[in-house]
Formats: C-alpha cells, structure tokens, sequence
C-alpha cells in the first residue's frame, strides 16, 4: 500500500470523520478514479501526432493510454467518424495514488507563476477537473525529445455528495487551492 493510501487511511478519514459527522466509516468520500484526457485537433492533418502524445502520456501516468475516435462527423473541422483525435487514460487504487502524489508535490511546483489551483473548479458532485496547459512539468518527460508542447485535462472522481466534501477530501490529501 502506498504512503498516500495509508495517509488517506490513518489522517484524512477521522479529519473528514470529525468535519462533516458522519457516523459510519463507508460515508467518507475517497478518490474512485483519475481519468487524463488529450485532446489533439490538429491530428486531424497529422495523424502521427497521436503516436508521440499516447507514448507521452502512457509514461506520464505509468499506464498504457487508449486511443479516442471521433463519434460523428462534422464538417467545419474536416472530421470524419473513427478519426483519431486524442487518447486518455484511466487510474486507479495504487496508481491513482501515486499520480495524485506525483501531481500535488513534483509537477504542480515546477508550473511557472503557481500561486494555487481554483477551488471553483468543481462540478457540483464533488468531482475536480484541471487544464494543465504544459505537459513537460511530469519528469517523466524529456525536454529535448518532445516535437510540441501539449496540454491535457486532468479529472479527479470522488465519492463526495457535495463541492465542499470534495474540496475538503483534496485538501486533506494536499491539493495546493488558492486561499
């Protein structure tokens, strides 16, 4: 079990415990599942481009990244139904809790001009969803290998009924918001 799990475990469940009343353990939110989706437009005219951002985010989040097809065609952008137009991964239990340490203490201070993530960013259920305009903030990518800077979403699916039971479960965990 990972140090985050086992902090999750021993430190943010009686906090939460205490903060919002619950009487049964089963009631504290958790974090199900992180999903990193990107979007790539241009591979539109570049299908390569998919190759280079699937191998770079595969490394970033340790799993093997999906590839996503468009679902109908659209004229105005020159889409066509079963193009591939982005890739996204999936993560949960130990690596789901790894990524998330990864993100709160390495990536998100290396981002230039950081002063906090917005505590608006929820979706009404508790669930958190971040841009990441630069994907060479990771360590796990190389600087001199990337043919483009790109950006992706980064979605954290909780089990919290509300926004504030979210923001205090990602606050517990060590998620930077802004005051």
């Amino acid at each position: 079990m990972g140090a985050l799990k086992n902090f999750y475990n021993e430190e943010c469940v009686p906090a939460l415990k205490t903060e919002f009343g619950y009487s049964n353990i089963m009631q504290v939110p958790k974090i199900k599942k992180i999903v990193l989706n990107m979007g790539l437009g241009e591979a539109v005219q570049n299908p390569k481009i998919i190759e280079g951002a699937v191998e770079e985010l595969s490394r970033i989040a340790g799993q093997r990244a999906v590839i996503t097809r468009a679902k109908k065609s659209i004229a105005g952008f020159k889409l066509r139904e079963g193009v591939a137009i982005g890739c996204c991964v999936t993560l949960r239990e130990d690596r789901m809790y790894n990524f998330f340490s990864k993100l709160v203490n390495v990536a998100l201070p290396r981002v230039r001009d950081f002063r906090g993530l917005s505590p608006k960013w929820f979706d009404g259920r508790g669930n958190y969803s971040m841009g990441i305009k630069e994907h060479i903030i990771f360590p796990e990518i190389d600087y001199d290998k990337i043919d483009k800077i790109k950006g992706f979403n980064i979605t954290i699916v909780t089990s919290a009924k509300t926004n504030e039971e979210g923001r205090s479960l990602l606050k517990y965990l060590g998620m930077p918001f802004k005051k």
